[in-house]
């Protein structure tokens, strides 16, 4: 088992995100996880002055891929997956971690417009909630980071 590590996100670090177009694809299912790592990508995307940040709704985190998808056709400079997969006690869980991370990884290799995954994906709902703006910070916020970070590469 892995052991839980966080590290400060330091936005300072962070290049401008002014001028920049960002979309927000996050999946409704486990709302209160999501809802959380939205907050904290819009958080630092404001912070950093972007002012175009379009959020767009899926109804589960499987859906995500094609919400990316979509989202990539308006051309934004960027775009941040986000959702919340919790173990149950199917295999349910892993195939929609898989496909996801998959997917996610196929817009990327086949794009040229970053799309960051921002998946949670954990055992307990004590972990996601500590991953959503809890003790171990917002995969939501580093997520933005990431955004940030891969538009201002592929510019």
């Amino acid at each position: 088992m892995a052991t839980a590590q966080h590290s400060e996100l330091n936005v300072e670090k962070l290049p401008s995100a002014e001028g920049l177009r960002i979309v927000v694809v996050v999946a409704d299912w486990n709302a209160s996880i999501t809802e959380g790592l939205f907050k904290g990508a819009e958080a630092v995307l404001q912070q950093k002055g972007c002012t175009a940040i379009e959020r767009v709704s899926v109804p589960g985190s499987f859906e995500l891929v094609f919400g990316c998808a979509k989202a990539l056709k308006t051309n934004p400079d960027a775009v941040i997956a986000l959702g919340s997969v919790i173990r149950g006690e199917t295999a349910h869980f892993d195939y929609v971690c898989q496909a996801v991370t998959h997917g996610i990884k196929d817009l990327n290799v086949l794009g040229n417009i970053p799309v960051i995954f921002g998946l949670l994906t954990d055992d307990t709902q004590q972990q996601a909630i500590a991953r959503s703006g809890g003790a171990l910070g917002n995969k939501g916020a580093e997520a933005a980071a990431a955004a940030i970070q891969m538009a201002k590469l592929s510019i």
